[in-house]
């Protein structure tokens, strides 16, 4: 739902034209990843990934392995952050937001207990749906009410800009820009699944579906809220901008199975990872040991208690949304497939990579150089935006520091 508050900084145009550019260059790197994984199908996850792009070696390996750790940790307190909004939210700040943070982090341990993805299965389809619910509940309101939130009768009508306003600085809006693609960015988990089909090859077909259907609903929903709510009003999390309390606590309580599945997801995934990895051909993977199961709730619990941290260091939504995107999303979102592509070249061709290449194998390499160095640009100056924009967020008093029992609810 940050999608309207983008295209309010970015301008409608540039902010819908980047949503299709960003969607097609993972449609595209997407593919990349599941041609390498059909060249190599030893792979078995990123990390394996890593290794086979960065000169076979073991330290690819590990550094691959410790940010995909890190990106799972960081997504599990994004969704700290949200349940505690959440529980702002609906009571009125009745607890210390570190406690509300917590009892999600809580919740969600507990939730992330069984082992295997079966019961995870289930509720991800159960989760997917409330969250279009969610979403289709937030076009109607913002539709059929009155006024948004904060509406003032001086500055009543929506305010639609096609293109940035004049004095949008530029740590504002590569903020908004990193908002999108870190919504789209989800390459990481593709080797695994790629890895877990009975048929490969049939891949490129549901990823293709996937990414018109998520052209189709994320640039719809976000152009049509804000155009209903207009610039002036809306905020990082759209929910927040509608002006009736019931409508916003209605729309918000729809996303609840999401908030907590997607959190319990990545850290069964992390858990997994590590534990399968420890206890790799032991009694203790496929029987119920003590040993076993206090390992995995010990992992668990790891996992969480980092995420909890995290979500009260950067607690702000837009901002955390922004870092992810910058850090994580540099390499696995652009990086890694740009070298995989020149990799597979390499692997074809030798070290003259541009042997007997026509225009468009010359086209599709300067693509995946350019690939590369969006990467770079977002593991640099998007990164240095992201800091910039949490540290500003403390200087202005959004929130006045970390580990806070301020309320951080929508309202707030």
């Amino acid at each position: 739902m940050s999608f309207p508050w983008s295209y309010s900084v970015l301008g409608l145009v540039p902010g819908l034209i980047l949503t299709v550019a960003v969607a097609l260059i993972v449609l595209y790197t997407s593919l990349t990843i599941w041609r390498l994984c059909l060249r190599y199908p030893e792979l078995r996850d990123i990390c394996d990934v890593g290794q086979v792009l960065f000169w076979d070696s073991k330290w690819a390996w590990y550094a691959t392995a410790f940010m995909f750790l890190l990106n799972n940790t960081f997504i599990q307190g994004l969704h700290c952050l949200v349940g505690a909004q959440y529980l702002n939210t609906m009571s009125g700040h009745a607890m210390c937001t570190i406690a509300f943070s917590f009892i999600t982090a809580i919740v969600s341990f507990f939730g992330s207990l069984p082992r295997t993805f079966r019961a995870l299965a289930r509720l991800g389809a159960v989760s997917a749906f409330f969250t279009l619910v969610s979403i289709v509940l937030v076009v109607i309101f913002s539709g059929i009410e009155s006024h948004p939130y904060n509406w003032k009768s001086e500055n009543a009508a929506p305010i639609v800009l096609l293109v940035p306003a004049s004095d949008t600085s530029f740590v504002t809006g590569l903020s908004a820009f990193l908002n999108i693609s870190f919504t789209f960015i989800g390459q990481i988990t593709l080797p695994s699944l790629i890895a877990e089909m009975k048929d490969p090859q049939e891949f490129w077909k549901s990823v293709t579906a996937v990414t018109i259907a998520e052209i189709v609903l994320f640039t719809t929903v976000g152009a049509t809220v804000y155009a209903f709510i207009g610039g002036q009003y809306i905020t990082s999390m759209a929910i927040s901008s509608l002006g009736d309390d019931l409508y916003m606590k209605i729309s918000f309580s729809f996303m609840v199975p999401t908030l907590i599945f997607l959190g319990v997801l990545y850290a069964s995934v992390s858990a997994r990872f590590i534990f399968f990895r420890v206890f790799d051909n032991t009694r203790h993977v496929s029987s119920h040991t003590f040993v076993g199961w206090a390992s995995w709730a010990g992992i668990l619990l790891v996992l969480w208690v980092f995420a909890w941290v995290i979500a009260e260091v950067i607690p702000f939504f837009s901002d955390l949304l922004s870092i992810m995107g910058a850090v994580f999303g540099s390499f696995f979102g652009f990086i890694f497939w740009g070298v995989a592509n020149l990799h597979m070249r390499r692997a074809d061709h030798g070290s003259v990579i541009y042997d007997g290449m026509g225009l468009l194998g010359w086209l599709d390499l300067v693509f995946n150089v350019f690939l590369i160095l969006i990467g770079l640009f977002f593991l640099g100056p998007g990164t240095y935006v992201s800091v910039m924009s949490i540290l500003e967020s403390f200087a202005t008093g959004t929130v006045g520091n970390v580990f806070i029992c301020g309320s951080n609810g929508l309202r707030s």
